[in-house]
């Protein structure tokens, strides 16, 4: 109904001495073609068809209606195909691309009525076919223009103007318009209306902005049609044809549209992006100002502070308000920048030190800051660049953590640690001294003892016999925790020494292997040796590695019960040789598990079950085999046995 109403007025509008047809509402149809959902867009177009065909002939001659009628529905299909492409749904018109689609559609639309002109009024001989395309084409594309972006989705930002600009501003447009179109000799006056449509764009709700345009359009059309302004004389006045009014008429339109729209869609991103912007800002003031345990401090690009967190206040003593405008030179003493610039390498000065920093991409460094009271702090921090979209350096930002009783407890750790070290080698070579000073009297007394109980001294009784037994097994014992403390100062030693040789790793087992197996004579235990039939090559200490098995095989024999089993193997895997100690005894406990290798340790369950032992034997052990370049592995569970694997590189 709108189209055919609007149609009917832009053909009785025109002048009838004229060969077009004013602006017709072209842009209301294809406005009505977005609005239609599938087929309904063939009923659309049909109707268009047909309102133009009848609309023009109510003023132009039959062949002239047809010619332009089949243009306009040619136009209105076209322009609706490049917007939607064949989708139907609603039209966006909100980013750059949109605008482009628009621009592109509108254009296309007014080239396709000026060649539907040109050929009708060629074929009609309906005046110059140049003037008729030039008429046509321009009033079509400022139809479409100006009408279209009635019917898509606009930005949805709310208008930056108060009440009393927006006010303004349609008294502007309603006071304004009227004014510069009532004088006939200045044409280029009405283009005042424009700054006011601009302004418009930019400051009002995107569809206020469309109405704005509209009703300066509404003002320019009326008008002129009733012989006001500039452009309703320009016939008479240039000695122009008659259809000259339109031209202008619709260049005036189309100025105003291609103004406003695009205004209006920048406007919205950078509304958009002011809002992102300012909630990005936002956000991280909340980060920034809730890190209450880290210093954070921004400048500009002459080191001038600009950001001063409450956590740097916290830790430098300084109010927000002391600082801002500063540099930050004023939180590092001359020697804090000296003692950070002879670490890095670089020449004493705060610029170059700073810069230094900022090369180290992120990491922590360790630097001196002045409190307001004057102590200085140790702070761990990290210094970098803020640069713009083009890469220009804008800022500089540092985060800094006072580290300072950190480092004091760390200093005094391993001032600790390094007093411990030489306690315990004191202690080691004391043990090793008095071992080697302890062995020689209980050798002595061990062949005293054998002599009494052969009756060198006389023959003794039956109780002095057992007395002499227990007195040589507790020597025994005590020549054993000897030889175990010589053995563990040998093997903490830096090198294996002179002893090292190539040698089969079978015999070290083997031999290993016999020292244990006399036990079976007092035990019921099944104890198996499985060796491999090729030599294993091997470089080391043969005596050490064999007390290795020794150590691994005793154990496994001393805490596995009767009727229990002993598995002592040997295989090569590759680059290593693999020795396994599997038995079927009383287990470890997992939370033992780890300080099984440690020195002295006893399990629980060993001292539960009153076995005798130094805590020695694992320790020892493991630090012959780290010696020669492997590892000890513990696997067990309580009640189930354990199986211990050592891997030692062989000689390829």
């Amino acid at each position: 109904m709108a189209v055919g109403l609007f149609g009917v007025t832009a053909v009785r509008a025109a002048p009838d001495d004229g060969w077009v047809i004013g602006i017709w509402p072209v842009g209301l149809a294809t406005g009505a073609a977005l609005l239609a959902r599938g087929r309904q867009v063939l009923g659309v177009l049909a109707a268009v068809l047909v309102l133009a065909f009848v609309t023009i002939l109510s003023g132009r001659p039959v062949e002239v209606a047809a010619g332009y009628a089949a243009g306009i529905a040619a136009e209105t299909a076209l322009v609706w195909w490049i917007l939607t492409r064949g989708r139907t749904g609603p039209l966006s018109l909100r980013t750059d691309h949109d605008l482009r689609v628009y621009l592109g559609a509108s254009g296309a639309g007014g080239v396709l009525a000026a060649v539907a002109g040109a050929l009708t009024a060629a074929v009609a001989d309906w005046g110059d076919p140049g003037v008729v395309a030039l008429a046509l084409g321009s009033a079509h594309l400022a139809s479409q223009l100006c009408v279209i972006p009635l019917f898509a989705l606009l930005p949805d930002h709310g208008p930056s103007a108060g009440p009393g600009e927006r006010a303004l501003q349609w008294a502007s447009i309603l006071v304004v318009t009227p004014l510069v179109f009532l004088p006939h000799d200045f044409p280029s006056l009405v283009f005042l209306a424009v700054p006011i449509l601009a302004w418009s764009a930019f400051r009002m709700a995107p569809f206020e902005a469309l109405l704005q345009m509209v009703a300066v359009l509404a003002f320019a059309i009326g008008m002129t049609t009733l012989g006001w302004g500039p452009f309703a004389d320009v016939p008479t006045e240039y000695g122009m044809s008659v259809d000259a009014r339109g031209i202008l008429l619709a260049a005036f339109a189309a100025t105003c549209a291609v103004i406003v729209v695009p205004l209006m869609l920048r406007a919205g991103v950078h509304l958009e992006t002011a809002r992102s912007a300012a909630a990005e800002r936002d956000r991280m003031r909340n980060v920034v100002d809730g890190t209450q345990g880290v210093a954070i401090i921004g400048t500009d690009d002459l080191g001038r502070i600009t950001l001063f967190n409450p956590g740097a206040e916290r830790l430098l003593g300084y109010a927000r308000e002391e600082v801002l405008g500063l540099p930050t030179l004023m939180f590092h003493s001359d020697e804090a920048i000296a003692r950070k610039a002879d670490e890095l390498g670089v020449d004493a000065e705060f610029k170059k030190v700073a810069h230094a920093i900022m090369d180290r991409d992120l990491v922590a460094t360790e630097m001196g800051f002045l409190r307001k009271d004057g102590e200085e702090r140790s702070h761990a921090m990290t210094l970098s660049r803020i640069a713009d979209e083009r890469g220009h350096v804008v800022g500089y930002v540092s985060t800094s953590e006072d580290v300072t009783e950190r480092l004091r407890t760390q200093n005094a750790l391993e001032q600790a640690v390094e007093r411990l070290r030489e306690v315990d080698a004191v202690k080691d070579a004391f043990v090793s001294s008095v071992s080697h000073e302890l062995r020689t009297p209980i050798t002595s007394i061990l062949g005293y003892l054998e002599m009494l109980e052969d009756g060198s001294y006389g023959d003794l009784s039956q109780s002095q016999r057992d007395a002499v037994r227990r007195v040589s097994s507790n020597s025994d014992r005590l020549l054993g925790l000897i030889d175990d403390l010589l053995t563990l100062s040998r093997v903490q030693d830096t090198g294996l020494g002179g002893s090292e040789r190539a040698f089969d790793l079978r015999t070290a087992v083997e031999g290993g292997y016999s020292v244990v197996a006399p036990v079976l004579k007092s035990r019921r235990l099944q104890m198996t040796l499985d060796l491999p039939e090729e030599p294993v090559p091997f470089h080391g200490d043969r005596d050490l590695m064999e007390r290795v098995v020794v150590n691994l095989v005793g154990n496994a024999v001393k805490f596995t019960p009767d009727d229990g089993t002993v598995a002592v193997g040997l295989e090569v895997l590759g680059d290593f040789a693999e020795l396994s100690v599997a038995d079927t005894g009383i287990g470890i406990p997992v939370s033992e598990q780890p300080r099984l290798f440690t020195r002295f340790f006893r399990s629980e369950l060993a001292q539960k079950n009153a076995i005798q032992g130094s805590g020695l034997g694992l320790s020892i052990a493991r630090g012959i085999v780290e010696k020669h370049g492997g590892s000890v592995a513990v696997t067990s569970a309580v009640g189930e046995g354990t199986t211990f694997r050592v891997r030692l590189p062989v000689v390829t």
